[in-house]
């Protein structure tokens, strides 16, 4: 149920887009979707590129997701979608679990391994965004354990240089209007591909879902 609310959710932002901007609209094109409803459940899809960690499809209550073990404790990161470089946008949902004090650590990444990422860091109540692993913007965020989280990081062109912005939020909840955090970056962003990384620190799975990568204008 709550993937078909996010699929909802989805579809109308992009309707929403065709209806109040029709030029704008037409430059939106998704370049990667996968929700692993087709994979098969113990394996990994072979479109990922695992850097490390023992990921693997899993499903429950009829849902089916990507998840990250509870051990051992390191940071582990997947790639996937299309190689680019800037006026593009990832999102992705990521269910994790706090333990006594110990939480977990996710994120979204844009620009390959050494790229930008976007991340969730409950033990410093904060939402990151990290160049590389330069801490480049930050801002407070309240994480809530056992629940999901949509993560939503892009990259534009505004004039001669780059924005990047990213904002995450409660799954089922509003959205927030503006971006969370954001950075401007002077060097053109070297081209790599969208990643999803995740620190099990509480010793519980971390689970991610709803793989998307869309086209984005040079506009706000």
């Amino acid at each position: 149920m709550l993937k078909l609310i996010y699929r909802l959710a989805v579809a109308g932002v992009i309707c929403s887009l065709f209806v109040t901007s029709p030029s704008r609209a037409a430059e939106a094109k998704i370049l990667y979707e996968n929700n692993f409803e087709k994979a098969e459940a113990g394996k990994l899809p072979e479109d990922l590129l695992v850097l490390d960690g023992a990921f693997a499809v899993k499903a429950e209550g009829g849902n089916k997701f990507l998840e990250l073990p509870g051990a051992p404790l390191d940071t582990y990161g997947v790639l996937f979608g299309p190689t680019e470089s800037s006026n593009i946008a990832a999102s992705t949902r990521v269910y994790g679990t706090g333990k006594g004090r110990r939480f977990p650590s996710f994120g979204l990444g844009l620009n390959g391994v050494g790229g930008y990422k976007l991340q969730v860091s409950p033990g410093k109540k904060l939402l990151e965004l990290y160049k590389g692993e330069e801490l480049a913007a930050s801002a407070p965020y309240a994480w809530e354990s056992d629940s999901w989280t949509i993560l939503r990081l892009q990259i534009r062109k505004t004039g001669d240089s780059w924005t990047i912005e990213g904002k995450a939020w409660k799954d089922g909840g509003a959205e927030p209007a503006g971006w969370t955090v954001s950075h401007e970056e002077k060097t053109e962003p070297t081209a790599g591909r969208a990643s999803i990384w995740g620190s099990p620190y509480s010793t519980t799975p971390i689970r991610y879902d709803d793989l998307l990568i869309k086209t984005v204008t040079d506009k706000p």
